[in-house]
């Protein structure tokens, strides 16, 4: 503490206002503790500011402008060429989009009498915590418990320092314009994404992955219909290949990386490197405390969020698993129980991941080879979007939905889905997976007609040995 520096005392304090941290402020309110956050930068975090929110804002303009394009099958002719205003579509990412959530965000804190705090948070011991402003004052506090939300931050490689036209996820959502070309270092989620949503908005694409596959985390044959539409936009992606670096100029940008040891180069007008994100638990003054940390720099805690320190818990994309908005709220509510004296526990069986590609892609619980790893028999039951008859009228009938269900009792264990509204339908497994329901409770549920969820009704008919539209 600073000499001469009055502590103030808190009940529960939260270090990040992210997903995970704004989630856990209120639900700790609402179960009558006095809370106080922690932030250093913008209300909503990464997510709502810089990452999920605006990059489904761009991914939804281009999906825009290629039904304006090109509209014939539904007997829409003539129309003019469309023109792009990007600052507008920009300022409506910002400012209609970004703002209106996190206001909304800001607005519910001050409903359950949150204190915010701006400032940077850095602890002392396992009680005391000192928040430094930006003029370098700061004040001191001791708390009752803390919850550590301090999210990730984007892996910068050699050769490609952010700066000027080498761009991270947050600069690449911000760009001043649609590049003509366009370099994505990296094809995971985030990389895979805002490449389709810039070749959607006009740009050509190239996108540079280090393993033999984008999108590793799906399955290959979910993968294959993602690949299909990039060959359709025009955008070009090159497996097994190694950043080495880049040169800029005041118009373009130099990249060079090597496949099979063989140097080739690109030019673009920006390279944005999505590789990967790091978790924000350095320099903080974690080692004056007895949270306990892994090799990868993650917070090691328990199935509440406990750390080894009692009364500090840490969430989010700073502990282990995948780094998922979805999986930061719900540990953030865990973590908020367990210091209310709440029974509560992280259930990582269904966690869903979706990626916003074109089609969707979706996947909760287990795939039919890891559910055999893991010792299980099961079988698979698919039906294609073709035969979906929402699906035919939306001229949207690429992929498929797949159930993985155990051969004896029928058990969802597993579901993955590529095709039209993945990201929607993919809830309802959850549920599935998570209550422990067999096929036959889905086939006995009587789904909307026409809808895109009648798929999920399809596969669990064929499960059960009585497809009906296949």
């Amino acid at each position: 503490m600073v000499v001469g520096d009055f502590a103030e005392e808190r009940d529960t304090i939260i270090v990040g206002a992210g997903p995970g941290g704004y989630v856990a402020a209120i639900r700790a309110a609402e179960l009558g503790q006095k809370v106080m956050v922690v932030e250093k930068e913008y209300i909503g975090g990464v997510c709502l500011n810089v990452g999920c929110i605006p990059s489904k804002a761009l991914i939804s303009a281009g999906h825009r402008l290629q039904e304006v394009k090109d509209s014939k099958i539904f007997g829409i002719k003539n129309i003019q060429a469309p023109v792009l205003d990007f600052k507008t579509t920009q300022d409506w990412k910002d400012h209609q989009v970004v703002d209106r959530l996190t206001g909304g965000v800001s607005m519910l804190l001050k409903k359950h009498k949150v204190e915010v705090v701006t400032g940077e948070a850095y602890m002392h011991d396992n009680h005391t915590l000192r928040v430094m402003n930006g003029d370098h004052t700061g004040q001191t506090y001791k708390f009752k418990h803390l919850i550590l939300a301090t999210g990730s931050r984007p892996v910068e490689i050699p050769g490609f320092k952010f700066s000027g036209r080498v761009v991270d996820s947050t600069g690449g959502l911000n760009l001043p314009e649609v590049p003509k070309e366009l370099v994505v270092i990296g094809g995971g989620y985030i990389g895979s994404e805002l490449a389709g949503a810039y070749a959607n908005l006009g740009a050509h694409v190239t996108i540079l992955e280090g393993t033999p596959q984008i999108l590793p985390n799906f399955e290959k044959d979910m993968v294959q219909l993602v690949l299909k539409n990039f060959k359709a936009k025009g955008v070009t992606v090159v497996t097994n290949a190694m950043a080495k670096n880049s040169e800029q100029t005041d118009s373009g940008v130099t990249v060079t990386y090597e496949v099979d040891g063989e140097a080739q180069t690109l030019k673009a007008d920006y390279v944005m490197v999505t590789v990967g994100r790091r978790p924000n638990t350095d320099d903080m003054g974690l080692e004056y405390t007895d949270v306990k940390l892994s090799d990868r720099g993650l917070i090691e805690v328990d199935a509440q969020g406990r750390t080894a320190a009692e009364d500090i818990f840490a969430i989010g994309d700073i502990v282990a698993g995948p780094a998922l908005a979805h999986k930061a709220f719900a540990e953030g509510k865990v973590a908020a129980g367990a210091i209310s004296g709440k029974k509560t526990a992280n259930d990582y069986v269904s966690v869903p991941a979706v990626c916003f590609t074109d089609p969707e892609l979706a996947t909760v619980g287990m795939t039919k080879a890891e559910a055999e790893k893991a010792g299980l028999s099961v079988k698979t039951s698919k039906f294609p979007f073709a035969g979906n008859g929402r699906a035919i009228s939306l001229n949207s009938m690429d992929g498929f939905f797949r159930l993985v269900t155990t051969k004896d009792e029928g058990t969802i264990v597993g579901a993955q889905i590529a095709g039209p509204g993945a990201s929607d339908l993919i809830s309802e497994l959850s549920v599935a997976v998570n209550g422990g329901l067999n096929a036959e409770d889905l086939a006995l549920t009587i789904h909307p007609h026409p809808t895109l969820g009648e798929v999920v009704q399809e596969a669990a008919d064929e499960a059960m040995g009585y497809p009906t539209h296949i």
